[in-house]
């Protein structure tokens, strides 16, 4: 056992030096003892001689920091009070006047003479502008040119400048005299020594040299303090003292759990305590030795003789795990050499290994709960859940869902039930197993039907001896086999009670196979995915719903009409579906309403409401009312809506029919009404955006209706506005999906819209589409309706109208005219119910109304016979009585017309029919 050698190895190690012990200090006079600390080699001295450097340092750096600051100073106020001088008198009152005297030295000489006493400066002088002095403290020097920079005061500039004097180093300040007219008169130049200004570096001094002074004998006496400290803290020790005290570090030395070998400069062992004999099964006795000699390993040795720095360097010494750390000995003027320490980290290491799996693991578990279930979409999280697997976990990843899972359905039972492949990845993109979208049946046999009927995760570690999963396919996985796969986990994928399918992990040769300790990383990671996979199926289930009730909600048709040539686009959002509607309503008389509207929100709630408010439009559109009165309809509707489904429910308990959760935001409309005879258009919005008009030569237009407040905020009326369409103009209405997106805003929006439609000559459906590639963004967040109508007229050969007297006598001959302009039609099949409709529809007039009659027949896709007048009183259908005389007229209307009708005018009513036309 090597042994610490006391004096012997101190003398070895440190050659030339006497031990401690051997040295102690005897007591001494007190002028020895200040030699002995103010000699060079001691401590003390050094120390001493250290402290006085630096005092002097400081007290020379802040002399001459001390002379600059003041010399800075000094010249800084030197310039203030000659620039102030110096402007202050060129601004006086009466100088100007005083150079353009006969005598401006009579005038100003004795000012500037008076200004330079009080301000304490050398010298005041005026100058004319040629730079002639008018003034100086010395008569002889007036007359002369001034002496010095003056050009830039001449010119306006207020100028100084330092330079030597009679007296020494001075500052010359110049400033300009201005006339009223800011023209440059003269100059005054005022200037003072520096030397004048300074004086405060001869004050301070004598303090600074006090300081420093002070600091030399602080400096001095901490010496002395510190020095007597040092020699009262070794008093007293004796050789047996001292080697006691060596001995006491022998065992600490030997006893530490931790290896210590000293390594001199030669490459020989000094010091190998007891720790590190055992660790490196060294011979006795080895100090003194060659490292090289000892029979260590190769590497062992090199480290510790290579007289580099090592930490923490792990090393296999037999069967032991070495940390070695390695640091020189003469870093900091000592012996040459190294000492190096030893650390047994087998057992360590083996822990170290295990929690690092554990770490990976850990990490796995924590990059999956980030990574899987990004989407609602089954298919997209089964292929994050394959991907997250991949290559920390297992070499191939496959997952098999439940048909009806796919499709957001929930499976009745697992067993029997087809599973379709909905992912596939692994660490090379060639795979033997089923495709991505395959559908089959897991046989009994396979331990997939096993894991799925009992719901517990089967490890297969040897595939080519798993007959049971073998007959699931024999041919398959026979490929999968000699593919290079060896072992497989598959776990069932289980949420809520409710079994989805499997995910099936796969390892080649390489690797090690699945051991039943890995089964739990594998059931973490197939629980997280369940439930992010039956998020998406429940998400799935609604999407589907949501968009069934939406779809059938729209019109999935546009209905018959001779007006307008109509195309439109729907394209919901890709997440959620909107309340977003639009519609094409024949009205009577060959007109047409365009209806687009906008619910906010999203989800069936949404989609439920804009069923509604479609179906309370068409419901007002049947009593032909203007376009402000059906917005006000619409806003009481929403009105009612939502207090009846607001969190109190009607009876204020909660029950409302919204469930109290969800009550509506608000809605955006926008009706217009077209008529191909008149080419009127009435349009009226609440909230909507404008549409836009693209007129037949081209020129594209935002038509500036009254906006309008939207749907459900109440208490503003809507305004309707009026205008005639040429021919073949294009409206186009849309919702604001199209123009609003979150990286552009409305105004961006309707920009991009109007460059869309500014390209004449195309058909309504080539709008749509053109219009939806140019402004439909890459991922839609809200639901986009388009309509782009485009306008027909009913020329003039196919209307006919007539005034009609209030005289029953004339009913006659409208019935012959409108016979003739029928027969012109050729449409005599239809003129005995025209003739009994239209004689019914004058009659009452005639006897009910009041004011001018008039008669319009349209034929269009059926004949249309209007008569209006100015009562506002509507005829009501009745049953007549056996024993009446008339009552009968609106009966036989109603029965030989396909519709009739009354709308209302500003002038009073149309009562109009529909004829069916042979």
């Amino acid at each position: 056992m090597a042994r610490f050698m006391g004096r012997s190895w101190a003398a070895r190690m440190f050659p030339g030096r006497r031990p401690r012990s051997r040295r102690r200090e005897r007591p001494e006079v007190a002028g020895r003892r200040f030699r002995s600390w103010l000699n060079v080699r001691s401590v003390a001295g050094q120390v001493f001689i250290l402290q006085l450097v630096i005092v002097l340092l400081l007290g020379v750096a802040a002399t001459v920091a001390l002379v600059l600051q003041v010399r800075h100073d000094a010249t800084d106020e030197a310039r203030s009070r000659s620039v102030a001088v110096a402007e202050s008198f060129a601004n006086s009152p009466g100088i100007v006047r005083a150079l353009h005297s006969p005598n401006p030295t009579k005038l100003l000489q004795p000012k500037a003479e008076a200004a330079r006493k009080r301000s304490g400066l050398d010298f005041v002088v005026v100058t004319n502008d040629k730079g002639i002095r008018l003034t100086h403290p010395k008569l002889n020097r007036i007359g002369k040119h001034y002496v010095g920079t003056i050009d830039p005061a001449l010119h306006g500039h207020t100028t100084t400048e330092t330079g030597p004097g009679t007296l020494g180093e001075a500052m010359d300040a110049v400033a300009p005299i201005f006339d009223s007219h800011h023209k440059v008169v003269g100059a005054v130049g005022a200037g003072i020594t520096i030397k004048k200004v300074s004086g405060l570096a001869n004050r301070q001094l004598p303090l600074l040299v006090g300081a420093v002074s002070a600091s030399l004998a602080l400096a001095t006496g901490g010496t002395a303090l510190v020095t007597k400290r040092l020699r009262r803290q070794t008093r007293g020790l004796d050789p047996i003292e001292m080697t006691r005290m060596y001995e006491h570090h022998d065992a600490v030395l030997h006893s530490v759990r931790e290896g210590v070998l000293i390594v001199g400069g030669d490459g020989r062992l000094v010091l190998a305590n007891d720790e590190a004999s055992r660790l490196l099964e060294l011979p006795p006795r080895p100090e003194g030795r060659l490292v090289d000699d000892l029979g260590l390993e190769p590497h062992v040795a090199d480290v510790l003789a290579s007289g580099r720095d090592v930490t923490d360097e792990v090393l296999v010494a037999g069967d032991r795990l070495l940390a070695i750390n390695n640091r020189l000995t003469d870093r900091a003027g000592g012996p040459p050499g190294s000492v190096a320490t030893l650390r047994d980290s087998t057992e360590l290491r083996a822990l170290s290994g295990r929690a690092e799996v554990a770490q990976k693991r850990l990490k796995l578990l924590y990059d999956a709960s980030v990574e899987i279930g990004t989407t609602l979409d089954v298919s997209r999280t089964a292929e994050e859940l394959a991907q997250v697997a991949v290559d920390r976990f297992a070499d191939f990843v496959t997952v098999d869902l439940a048909e009806p899972v796919e499709r957001g359905d929930e499976p009745l039972a697992i067993g029997g039930v087809e599973m379709r492949r909905s992912a596939v990845h692994g660490i090379r993109p060639d795979h033997p197993f089923y495709p991505v979208g395959r559908v089959f049946a897991f046989v009994p046999s396979s331990p997939q039907a096993y894991g799925l009927s009992g719901g517990e995760p089967v490890v297969e570690a040897d595939l080519s001896e798993a007959t049971g999963w073998q007959a699931q396919d024999p041919e398959q996985t026979a490929k999968v086999i000699e593919y290079g796969v060896r072992s497989l986990a598959t776990v069932p994928l289980r949420a809520r009670g409710v079994l989805l399918g499997v995910v099936n992990f796969w390892r080649m040769k390489q690797r090690e196979p699945f051991e039943q300790e890995e089964v739990s990383l594998a059931e973490e990671l197939a629980s997280h995915a369940a439930v992010c996979i039956d998020n998406a199926r429940r998400y799935t289930r609604e999407h589907t719903m949501a968009v069934t009730l939406q779809h059938s909600l729209l019109p999935r048709a546009l209905p018959g009409q001779s007006a307008l040539d109509v195309a439109f686009r729907y394209l919901p959002a890709e997440s959620g579906v909107g309340g977003d509607w639009f519609d094409v309503i024949p009205l009577p008389g060959a007109r047409v309403a365009l209806v687009v509207g906008d619910v906010v929100g999203h989800g069936l709630h949404a989609a439920a409401t804009m069923g509604r408010l479609r179906t309370a439009v068409h419901n007002f559109s049947t009593l032909d009312l203007p376009p402000d009165e059906i917005l006000s309809h619409l806003d009481d509707l929403i009105a009612r809506i939502d207090q009846d489904e607001g969190p109190g429910g009607p009876d204020g308990d909660g029950s409302g029919g919204g469930g109290g959760s969800e009550g509506i935001t608000g809605a955006t409309c926008l009706y217009a009404i077209y008529d191909p005879v008149t080419r009127r258009c009435t349009m009226a919005r609440a909230g909507h955006p404008p549409p836009a008009l693209v007129r037949p030569d081209g020129p594209v237009e935002f038509l500036d209706l009254p906006a309008g407040p939207p749907l459900g905020l109440g208490g503003l009326p809507f305004e309707t506005a009026e205008l005639e369409l040429p021919e073949g103009s294009d409206l186009v209405l849309y919702t604001d999906g199209l123009i609003e997106d979150r990286r552009r805003d409305i105004e961006t929006g309707l920009e991009m819209l109007r460059r869309a439609l500014s390209h004449p000559g195309r058909t309504p459906d080539e709008i749509c589409t053109e219009v939806l590639d140019a402004l439909l963004p890459s991922n839609p967040s809200d639901d986009i309706a388009l309509i782009a109508a485009r306008t027909r007229v009913v020329g003039a050969d196919r209307v006919a109208s007539w005034e009609v007297p209030s005289d029953p006598a004339a009913v006659s001959g409208v019935r012959a005219e409108v016979m003739r302009k029928l027969a012109e039609w050729g449409l005599d099949e239809a003129a005995f119910t025209a003739e009994l409709v239209l004689s019914e529809l004058i009659t009452n007039a005639i006897r009910h109304a009041t004011g001018p009659i008039r008669v319009q027949v349209l034929r269009d896709r059926a004949l249309i016979c209007e008569v209006s007048d100015t009562s506002s009183t509507s005829p009501h259908l009745r049953y007549a009585a056996m024993m009446d005389e008339g009552g009968r007229g609106l009966f036989l209307v109603a029965q030989f017309a396909e519709r009739w009708g009354t709308r209302y005018t500003a002038d009073g009513k149309v009562i109009w029919a529909e004829l069916a036309i042979p």
